[in-house]
């Protein structure tokens, strides 16, 4: 009973181990989330994501956002950036810029729409590799 155990042990490490280091390397390049709410849905793009400045790029596929504005939280340390308040381009496509990532890790973005349907908060996360 007791092999059981370490084997089952050392299999969960390997796959954890694996995950990390695919993790790391697929991380280095752009980043592309999509997230929906009851009045929105936007896809997020990180196409160099790092700590420091940074550029990210917010497409509203649904919804007819006026203003959009971006922040980003990391919980587990204690940190969070001042809101970054994104210009639109074009229609459905808003571009911010600043010091969104001061470090590496999971950071948690808050996109903040609004429109004539109303206002919406809207997350997701992200791995900011080093």
């Amino acid at each position: 009973m007791k092999r059981w155990h370490i084997l089952v042990a050392a299999l969960l490490a390997a796959v954890a181990a694996a995950l990390f280091v695919v993790g790391r390397s697929t991380a280095a390049g752009p980043i592309t989330l999509t997230t929906a709410g009851t009045r929105y849905t936007a896809t997020v793009l990180i196409p160099d994501p790092r700590p420091g400045q940074v550029t990210v790029e917010i497409q509203v596929s649904r919804g007819d956002a006026d203003s959009v504005a971006v922040s980003a939280v990391m919980a587990e340390m204690g940190h969070s950036t001042p809101e970054l308040t994104a210009a639109e381009r074009e229609p459905g496509r808003f571009v911010a810029g600043g010091e969104l990532f001061p470090m590496s890790g999971v950071w948690e973005l808050t996109i903040r729409l609004d429109g004539p349907a109303g206002e919406e908060q809207l997350a997701v996360r992200a791995l900011i590799p080093d």
